[in-house]
């Protein structure tokens, strides 16, 4: 098979269809795999995610597709991750008793303290907090779609803020590697163009 140009990476679970359709509306050469040699040599890759943090991070691992994530990054190649996809990036979790992430950026995943209800769900706004090319044409007062119930509170790599009973990080980004806590694909224009941008960022 060839080395995609962009590769979603299959680890067994996450609601990927509406993703995939988003990608390829946009003229994206995109493919979804499982394979760690393919995603670990392609231009970009996205990492999404649904589920608990533990499990996702266990999935990954059991199929090599964390190296391939770390050869991704560590080539300095594009890398988005989505939901739970974002969350394993950092050092670690409390959810069901906690777990390790990949510690890609700094920083621990923490249940909401202060929500009115759990989990997060449906429209809020972002607070843009500094630029990058990824936010482009973002600005404060774009509305992102939410369903979650654990949170990363702060830290420098926070790109845009949302409050839900507290502050928290909605969209980060540390050079190459971008996340959004939302699913971009499910947001509408604000996802529609974060997903515009990253393209654009790949094919620079």
């Amino acid at each position: 098979m060839a080395t995609p140009r962009l590769a979603v990476i299959d680890y067994g679970g996450g609601n990927v269809g509406s993703l995939m359709a988003a990608l390829e509306r946009r003229g994206a050469d995109v493919s979804l795999t499982g394979d760690p040699d393919l995603i670990a040599r392609a231009e970009a890759v996205i990492l999404p995610g649904d589920g608990a943090f533990a499990a996702v991070v266990d999935a990954l691992r059991a199929r090599g597709l964390d190296q391939a994530v770390r050869a991704t990054i560590g080539g300095g190649r594009p890398f988005l991750g989505i939901c739970v996809g974002m969350q394993v990036l950092f050092d670690s979790s409390d959810e069901y008793g906690g777990a390790t992430g990949f510690g890609i950026l700094p920083g621990e995943v923490r249940r909401f303290a202060h929500a009115p209800r759990l989990p997060h769900m449906g429209w809020n706004e972002l607070v843009i907090e500094r630029t990058h090319p990824f936010v482009d044409g973002l600005a404060s007062g774009a509305w992102a779609y939410f369903l979650h119930s654990y949170r990363v509170a702060d830290g420098e790599d926070v790109l845009a803020s949302c409050a839900y009973g507290e502050r928290f990080a909605a969209v980060v980004a540390r050079d190459h590697v971008m996340a959004t806590q939302f699913h971009p694909e499910k947001s509408r224009l604000t996802g529609a163009r974060l997903l515009d941008n990253f393209l654009q960022i790949a094919a620079a």
